[in-house]
């Protein structure tokens, strides 16, 4: 189905600071479109200093009824938002902004389950699996509380920043006793290594993890998506394990972000839907 513009055209703001690097846009309409749905997803430049003034300015327009963001907006954009998801709040920060019913923002993030949903789009299963995760910064706090949230045994946190792996360890500890700790480099035990650090992206960049110590049983996967086969993922494509590259979170965030935006299905029921729909098959 070809996407509409006419008088009855939906819009969706995507705002970031810059936003020429976003590849989002096209590939959200055309899902929206491909649903029969009359709505677009258009990119906006946003300075730090004119998100206020730009929400506040979008509250008023009724053909707005979802905003997407993008960095550094994240964080920021918390303070607008009427109603928060726990994993919005866990991660302290939103990247999707939808209007309620009384005209507010409701917010959630979406980025932890795009990588758990790309992960099992790719045939891994997160329940009852040992994970390690590399990196919690705004987009790997929201994947740590998703791998536990989807049922993982353990997880275990490296980051360099030592104080936010800390604070992170601590805040998970008390949403889920006994099933995460402090991790290292060292991918050994572990069923499911993921990476959601930049590093990978530059040529010269160390390795996150130890991946000499790969084995063929583990799935390994990246959040980077430039470029798509990072050189971890290489070394594990050597080493015979699965993997998921940066492209396979973002094209199962983009469904999330749709259901979301169109409010057609939560994301717990399109998961408790998926798992339902496995069973039959």
């Amino acid at each position: 189905m070809e996407i509409r513009i006419d008088g009855e055209t939906v819009i969706f703001p995507i705002v970031g600071d810059p936003i020429a690097q976003v590849k989002s846009p096209a590939l959200l309409s055309r899902i929206m479109a491909k649903r029969g749905f009359n709505g677009l997803v258009i990119p906006i430049h946003v300075s730090k200093d004119g998100l206020a003034d730009f929400v506040n300015c979008a509250r008023g327009l009724h053909n707005i009824e979802g905003i997407i963001v993008t960095v550094p907006h994240k964080p920021a954009s918390l303070q607008f938002c009427d109603r928060l998801t726990e994993r919005a709040r866990f991660a302290g920060s939103v990247n999707i902004m939808r209007r309620d019913p009384q005209g507010g923002w409701s917010g959630d993030n979406t980025d932890g389950q795009g990588y758990v949903d790309g992960a099992r789009a790719s045939g891994f299963d997160m329940e009852g699996k040992r994970a390690l995760l590399v990196g919690v910064g705004g987009a790997g706090s929201a994947i740590a509380y998703e791998i536990l949230n989807r049922g993982a045994s353990w997880l275990s946190i490296h980051d360099a920043n030592a104080e936010r792996r800390d604070g992170i360890v601590a805040r998970l500890s008390e949403r889920f006793p006994g099933k995460v700790g402090i991790g290292g480099a060292d991918p050994t035990g572990f069923d499911f290594v993921g990476n959601a650090t930049p590093v990978g992206m530059r040529e010269g960049d160390p390795l996150p993890v130890e991946a000499d110590k790969l084995v063929e049983s583990q799935f390994v996967a990246d959040a980077i998506t430039k470029p798509e086969v990072t050189p971890l993922l290489q070394i594990a494509h050597e080493r015979g394990c699965n993997t998921m590259p940066g492209l396979g979170m973002f094209n199962a965030q983009a469904e999330v972000l749709v259901d979301i935006l169109l409010g057609q299905i939560s994301p717990e029921e399109r998961i408790s839907k998926q798992f339902r729909e496995e069973l039959s098959c």
